[in-house]
């Protein structure tokens, strides 16, 4: 019986704790009401995480709990699942050959970053190789480590990308006109109390279950695909409450912004032109990949743009929410080049990276 106590005494948050919590998404919420108030595309999401962001590198100790992560993956689950409708499939022949082609704009973007990394400015091949493969974050920082690589600096470079392409690309999609400014996925209408029930029930399922088979991303892709065939199939009309969606958003990108926290301004600064540079190189091969699917396709230039931009699974995903773009040919895409870069990255680094026997050295 202690030991049970004990347990849920260690499970209960301390009051530090939620404080953080609190105050990260207090911030969040501050920056996201600000930039939808000023009619920014993504405002919540790019706003929040820019607030936090900031407030993090100022020395706020902020911080977004895996539980509480979990649930917001969930509701943007939903939601994304919710703007799915039949029309939204007719792009599906289109798949093998646009991943194909992802998969290739992967291993270029990533191969001409680590020589930028490694040619301008000095980097070994490990760390290069690292900090220029796009998403799947949490396997690059288990392989540095690993590895011997240099953690900080690929961090920087990783959480940097992500930072400017979730606060620029809705801006840049719609000053020209390629994306809506504003956000008409956020006007779905909300279900009924016993259709969010039977969301909620039926997200929550098959997330478990892609859980238990250790899928990736299985809370927002669970629920992305509960929501999907109960909208698509037309048993369920509207889906989450709007401000229940704005949470979600908000969440995000405090979520993103919380990676500051732990960054020391000295080492971002040191790192920063690297990151940049690193970044302009892999918008210029995704840019080309990405001119050449829209000349040969039917698929919507957004859709394609923000199912090759290289940052974060999540991230991308709340952008496509926002900006009304399709959902699932932009998740698809994102979850076939993480499974890519999990796959791939390990056998690359053990055979072009530096020997571990150096790294011991």
């Amino acid at each position: 019986m202690s030991q049970i106590l004990a347990s849920l005494a260690d499970a209960i948050p301390s009051r530090t704790e939620t404080l953080k919590v609190l105050e990260t998404l207090a911030i969040g919420a501050a920056g996201g009401t600000l930039f939808l108030w000023a009619n920014l595309p993504g405002g919540l999401i790019s706003g929040s995480m820019i607030a936090v962001g900031a407030a993090a590198l100022a020395g706020r100790p902020l911080s977004v709990p895996p539980h509480i992560t979990q649930a917001l993956l969930v509701l943007l689950g939903i939601s994304l699942g919710s703007v799915v409708s039949r029309q939204l499939i007719q792009h599906v022949g289109a798949y093998p050959l646009t991943i194909g082609l992802l998969a290739l704009a992967t291993f270029c973007s990533t191969l001409g970053s680590s020589l930028y990394l490694q040619r301008v400015h000095g980097w070994d091949r490990t760390s290069a190789f690292l900090a220029g493969s796009p998403g799947a974050l949490s396997q690059i920082t288990i392989l540095a480590v690993e590895r011997g690589a240099d953690l900080p600096a690929i961090a920087v470079v990783q959480t940097l990308r992500v930072i400017i392409l979730t606060a620029a690309l809705p801006l840049i999609l719609a000053m020209t006109g390629i994306a809506s400014a504003s956000s008409p996925a956020l006007l779905v209408v909300s279900a009924t109390p016993l259709g969010l029930l039977a969301l909620a029930a039926a997200s929550l399922a098959v997330a478990l279950l892609l859980r238990l088979v250790k899928f990736p991303a299985s809370w927002m892709f669970g629920a992305m695909i509960a929501s999907s065939v109960l909208h698509g199939t037309g048993w369920i009309e509207g889906g989450l409450p709007t401000w229940v969606r704005g949470v979600a958003l908000i969440g995000i990108g405090s979520l993103i912004g919380s990676r500051f926290t732990r960054m020391k301004t000295k080492v971002l600064l040191g790192h920063i032109n690297a990151a940049l540079g690193s970044f302009a190189i892999a918008i210029a091969v995704s840019g080309i990949f990405v001119a050449v699917i829209a000349v040969t396709t039917q698929v919507r230039l957004a859709d394609i743009i923000v199912a090759f931009a290289p940052g974060a699974m999540d991230a991308m995903l709340a952008l496509a929410l926002t900006l009304h773009i399709d959902p699932i040919f932009v998740g698809a895409h994102h979850l076939s080049r993480f499974v890519f870069v999990t796959i791939a990255t390990p056998g690359i680094v053990h055979l072009f990276g530096r020997p571990q026997e150096d790294v011991d050295d």
